[in-house]
């Protein structure tokens, strides 16, 4: 049985890719496999952990959970396009300064996630940051306190 092919266009940081895909392909496995982005971790293919978590069109969103066709004409943009010219954003930098990571499996869906919070709220509190800012990111190394204060350090420099 052949399964039809469908050609879906998107841009990932930056960057207009066509591509032919099985209408059940995730776009975790387009962006990671066919584009090359090895910063999309694949953990737990069901929405739980979210290391796989990008931005389409700004708002964050958990890759393993949506076919590439859904994301046909979208604006994709991974942890990769955050940084200038290899110039940390403030969030990288927070990550980095508060030492909140540790294996850095989670770290680019968490930073994807945070990035866009921090758009639509400047001044969360530490219980905002918790409950809002890094809900359905997981983390197994950190125990979050570091995670927390870098997102806490990330949003006074944004400020």
């Amino acid at each position: 049985m052949t399964v039809e092919k469908e050609e879906v266009t998107v841009t990932v940081n930056g960057e207009s890719h066509v591509v032919s895909v099985e209408p059940r392909e995730l776009l975790s496995q387009t962006l990671r496999e066919r584009m090359g982005c090895t910063e999309i971790n694949i953990g737990c293919e069901s929405a739980i952990c979210g290391a796989c978590t990008v931005q389409s069109d700004g708002k964050s969103v958990k890759s393993c959970t949506r076919f590439t066709v859904q994301a046909d004409g979208a604006d994709i943009r991974t942890v990769s396009d955050l940084a200038d010219e290899g110039t940390l954003t403030d969030i990288q930098q927070a990550f980095t300064d508060e030492h909140a990571l540790q294996c850095g499996y989670c770290t680019p869906g968490i930073v994807m996630a945070v990035d866009e919070y921090l758009d639509h709220n400047t001044d969360p509190s530490r219980e905002e940051i918790r409950n809002e800012a890094l809900q359905g990111n997981l983390c197994r190394c950190t125990g979050y306190e570091n995670i927390v204060d870098a997102v806490e350090t990330a949003a006074e420099k944004l400020d």
